[in-house]
């Protein structure tokens, strides 16, 4: 059978003063130590042993000692209470300066090109900081997962959740290798998809994406069909380099094999805009300096601020979140 274990309420009261009194073998100095008069020290310790059923100190107008039942109760007490001094100084320290755990939970498709230079760069202006990330393309509970933060597409931005902006707004478009195109004329309108391989994503739910376009201003969606299904855009991005067929990828993503003349985008008449990448987290009220200082560090990255400048203004008290 489970058994349900709770400590009672105010089951804790009275032991920091039973602890300095043992220490000390005196009211008076424990009642110094702490801070407050002899006689609340005295009630507090009579309440104690009136809970715990046993006297735990031996009185005499002269001096204090310990009964037997007052011996065990410190052997045991002592350690246990010290630990939970120990762990609201850890826990208070996390709350106070940026140090500790930082999981962040990301999309496979962002940390090339967006995460890894600046996880490089915080990780130097904040040393104290350990960075997890978790690469996935499911949106996840924060809460439930144990995550700080998550770096998500501004399309998959739960409405309870802050965001703050990492990249401006984006094209979505499609694009094909050259050598792909060597063997297929290259799409005018959305219809002529119809006849070409086109790569495809599945999403967490199970899925197919559709591909999404802009006509005239008018928003459409069309099932494509093709020889490749990927689970993510970075997967997709490396089939359509190889010639295997047309995908469609944000902007960003395709930029630099477009550079290098290794994709070629078509279709670019129909690309939708999408909102661009954000960092959000649940609930600015909870956030801890570790979270802050990122948000921070992200903002600061936009607008070219140096690492060593996000160290002096968190020596100020930091600058406020969205």
């Amino acid at each position: 059978m489970k058994q349900n274990f709770t400590v009672r309420q105010g089951a804790l009261d009275g032991v920091e003063a039973f602890l300095s009194v043992a220490r000390h073998r005196s009211f008076r100095k424990a009642a110094a130590e702490l801070g407050v008069t002899p006689s609340a020290i005295s009630q507090a310790v009579r309440v104690l042993e009136t809970r715990i059923g046993a006297a735990l100190f031996v009185r005499t107008t002269r001096s204090v000692g310990l009964t037997e039942a007052g011996e065990r109760f410190l052997s045991r007490a002592k350690p246990a209470f010290e630990e939970l001094v120990a762990a609201s100084e850890v826990a208070r320290d996390l709350g106070q300066r940026p140090s500790g755990l930082l999981r962040l939970s990301v999309p496979r498709a962002v940390i090339p090109i967006l995460l890894e230079p600046l996880v490089a760069s915080f990780c130097k202006a904040w040393p104290e900081v350990e960075v997890e990330i978790a690469a996935s393309k499911e949106v996840v509970d924060l809460a439930a997962e144990g995550f700080d933060a998550a770096i998500r597409l501004g399309q998959f931005v739960a409405a309870d959740m802050v965001a703050v902006p990492m990249t401006p707004p984006f094209r979505l478009i499609v694009v094909g290798s050259p050598a792909y195109f060597e063997e297929h004329r290259p799409p005018r309108h959305t219809d002529d998809l119809r006849h070409h391989a086109c790569l495809r994503w599945r999403r967490s739910s199970g899925a197919l994406a559709l591909w999404s376009f802009n006509d005239n201003g008018e928003a459409l969606e069309i099932a494509v069909s093709g020889p490749f299904i990927a689970s993510d855009f970075p997967t997709m991005l490396g089939a359509a380099l190889e010639g295997v067929g047309l995908a469609q990828l944000p902007a960003p993503l395709a930029a630099e094999g477009l550079r290098a003349g290794k994709l070629v985008e078509v279709l670019d008449a129909y690309a939708p805009v999408m909102p661009g990448v954000f960092l959000c987290y649940p609930d600015r009220r909870q956030m801890l300096p570790k979270l802050r200082a990122f948000i921070d560090h992200v903002k600061r990255r936009q607008t070219g601020d140096s690492g060593m400048e996000a160290k002096k203004e968190a020596g100020r008290g930091g600058g406020r979140t969205r």
